[in-house]
């Protein structure tokens, strides 16, 4: 089973768990258990669907790794092992009714992945971005430049999913992982880009341009 498949791969247990009670309870006769695990079973087909996007061919734009709401952008300062400098960070939040797969936002080579672990807050919140569970993957593109995209738990979120490994070449718009039950994506832009959102737009993982490489 690849990754792009209609359902994501990390789904079918879940899937197949509820399917499975629903059947076991439907055939005990307990009808209001097996309309309850009925629901869960589509709600998780639901949840990890994973369908295909029209990826934008502009070389210099990068696209959402994430579906969901744009709730923050700044400029900010990172110094740890994955990057240091100033850069431009877009923050966006996806609940649990948006597509949790993740895409890649521009093409390169994998320098590097961290993960670290953290708390379960809310993954709107401010300080969820420095305090929740992460996973940062450092992009270097062909002029040098990196990009920076942290995956971060949230309250319900409870695992971080990524399928990359270091030194690994990525094309813009391809899927790299996902984060299970509502969560939120940052992506930090090297300084003189353009970032053509706004707080409050709704964008689509591998499809909604986010910004320009200058």
């Amino acid at each position: 089973m690849d990754h792009n498949s209609f359902i994501a791969r990390e789904g079918w247990p879940f899937i197949i768990l509820f399917g499975g009670l629903t059947v076991i309870s439907a055939l005990f006769g307990i009808g209001w258990l097996t309309g309850l695990l009925f629901i869960t079973a589509i709600f998780c087909t639901w949840f990890f669907r994973n369908p295909e996007r029209s990826i934008p061919i502009d070389m210099n734009a990068v696209l959402s790794p994430a579906d969901g709401k744009v709730i923050k952008i700044e400029e900010d300062f990172v110094s740890d092992e994955m990057a240091e400098g100033s850069f431009k960070k877009v923050s966006i939040f996806m609940n649990i009714f948006n597509v949790h797969v993740n895409r890649i936002p521009c093409s390169g080579k994998i320098a590097a992945i961290g993960y670290k672990k953290g708390k379960f807050l809310s993954a709107n919140l401010d300080k969820a971005s420095e305090l929740n569970e992460k996973n940062s993957v450092l992009i270097k593109m062909d002029d040098g430049r990196e990009l920076l995209v942290v995956q971060i738990a949230g309250l319900i979120a409870r695992r971080i999913v990524c399928w990359l490994t270091e030194g690994m070449l990525v094309k813009k718009g391809e899927r790299f992982g996902l984060i299970r039950f509502g969560s939120r994506l940052e992506v930090f832009f090297p300084r003189d880009s353009r970032i053509s959102v706004a707080v409050g737009d709704k964008v689509k993982a591998g499809e909604s341009i986010i910004g320009y490489l200058e």
